[in-house]
């Protein structure tokens, strides 16, 4: 069945898949501690006892069931779905027994193809304040599967706090549902795997937010990213988001953390694979702030930057500058006061300098 979406609907949508992610979520936790798919507390970590993971396989589902009721049946959604169901089992491997940076990789750069040359999800331009950059045959292809690539990976890599990654997800995909409800374009692929994502994201996040009792681990990060991204595309050939920085600047928090821990990384003559601590949930938490409070902040500025790019749509560049402006200057600040680039060192107070 494929539902013409209105302000009604849409709300039948979330409500399905929430309560289908809902319910999936204890199943995903009794099938984690069943094939031993933990995570297991150390030094790096926040949570001090095993949990499951697996949660992405209730996303996941809740996920199929909104396609099966809601989307429409073309080659699109096909390779999609395809793509997804390969990034799934990559990260329920993953989530049993750790796969190697690079296999995971090459994973991902076959999701990326899939849709790239399969469902025909090809970035051939992109504009910004005015400004439009075209993308020559090959370029045209290098450029989707690495902005595939990115985005996967940025959200994998801020899946460190409860809550966080699912919470950052849900306010992407919400945003680009307010935005589709401003401009009026409610029947777009984006538009109805936005609203089935959200549902079963939200799902998911009412057993993820703090204290959580299962983790979302790779399957679910993974899947969250290589949504992102795939709604983004659509959402570029749909003429929903009519420039680059709508989504960038909604993901303006993954993206930075991820720029900042690759030159963090190289800066220290490490593999941008290394994990370390230093991410911007960490710093926060470093403050003294509480692991849910780091969170409500992430989100609070999430959704800052979320407002920017719905100003920017509604043509109030004004306002959107101001918000985005104040908002860069407290990154710099958290650039220049932490670790999370350069490592200070600490004088007899104990405190950085």
């Amino acid at each position: 069945m494929n539902l013409v979406v209105n302000e009604t609907n849409i709300f039948i949508i979330i409500l399905v898949t929430f309560l289908t992610s809902a319910f999936l979520v204890p199943i995903a936790k009794k099938i984690a501690n069943h094939v031993g798919a933990l995570d297991i507390p150390n030094e790096r970590k926040v949570h001090k006892v095993p949990m499951p993971r697996l949660g992405g396989l209730a996303i996941f589902f809740a996920f199929m069931l909104g396609y099966m009721f809601y989307a429409p049946k073309t080659t699109q959604m096909l390779s999609i779905l395809i793509a997804g169901f390969i990034i799934i089992i990559c990260g329920m491997i993953d989530d049993i027994k750790p796969v190697k940076a690079r296999y995971k990789f090459l994973v991902q750069l076959i999701c990326a193809g899939i849709v790239v040359f399969y469902g025909n999800m090809v970035l051939n331009e992109v504009s910004a304040f005015g400004f439009v950059l075209h993308f020559p045959v090959p370029l045209n292809y290098i450029v989707t599967i690495l902005f595939i690539v990115a985005i996967t990976n940025a959200i994998n890599l801020i899946d460190g706090l409860d809550g966080l990654a699912a919470g950052v997800s849900s306010i992407y995909f919400a945003t680009i549902a307010i935005i589709a409800l401003i401009l009026n374009k409610l029947n777009g692929l984006d538009i109805i795997l936005s609203v089935i994502m959200l549902g079963s994201t939200l799902g998911f996040l009412l057993h993820n937010f703090n204290p959580a009792s299962i983790f979302m681990g790779d399957s679910g990060s993974l899947f969250l990213g290589f949504m992102i991204s795939v709604i983004a595309l659509l959402g570029f050939k749909g003429a929903t988001l009519t420039s680059l920085i709508i989504p960038i600047v909604i993901l303006a928090i993954p993206i930075f953390d991820t720029a900042l821990a690759i030159l963090r990384r190289l800066l220290k003559g490490e593999s941008i694979g290394t994990p370390d601590k230093e991410h911007f949930h960490h710093q926060l938490l470093k403050m003294k702030f509480s692991t849910r409070v780091t969170v409500l902040i992430i989100y609070l500025i999430n959704i800052l930057f979320a407002s920017v790019s719905i100003f920017y749509v509604l043509g109030d560049n004004e306002i959107a500058m101001a918000i985005y402006i104040a908002l860069m200057i407290f990154l710099l600040f958290v650039v220049l006061k932490t670790n999370i680039l350069f490592e200070h060192h600490k004088g007899k107070n104990g405190r950085n300098r």
